[in-house]
């Protein structure tokens, strides 16, 4: 603690830690950022409400949860493109178990309580990558 501060009061920087290679988890919480996200707002709903599906989804508490978002705040920042993202998903999660996901994404969507037609756009694009079939869709 005391020298990440020595070395910020003298001015040098700190190298960023490299970003954990992204697997379903990571996939699932960057994917909820970016459909938050793609309204070009980032509401603290949208926040509150990504950081109680991770913990719900992977067990884990809240505080475990706000870090694993912080990843993926980071993640899908630097990340590619959405399908990638999606495809990490279908490849190691089974149907219903995407739908979960689908309807994860819908929640934080609705979360801060509105439904925009860019969150809509981008929830279709992940059902249309993750292999959802559209009748399924929870988003009209």
């Amino acid at each position: 603690m005391w020298d990440g501060l020595m070395e910020r009061l003298r001015g040098k920087k700190r190298e960023p830690q490299p970003l954990p290679e992204p697997d379903e988890q990571l996939a699932l919480g960057a994917l909820l950022v970016r459909v938050a996200k793609s309204d070009h707002e980032y509401h603290v709903a949208e926040i509150g409400e990504i950081d109680r599906i991770l913990s719900k989804s992977f067990n884990i508490n809240a505080v475990e949860a706000a870090k694993m978002r912080a990843v993926c705040e980071k993640l899908e920042a630097q990340a590619p493109g959405t399908p990638d993202f999606a495809l990490l998903i279908r490849q190691h999660v089974d149907y219903a178990h995407r739908l979960e996901v689908v309807n994860a994404l819908w929640q934080v969507i609705l979360s801060d309580g509105r439904d925009t037609p860019e969150e809509d756009a981008a929830l279709h694009e992940i059902e249309k990558a993750m292999g959802i079939d559209p009748a399924d869709s929870p988003a009209p």
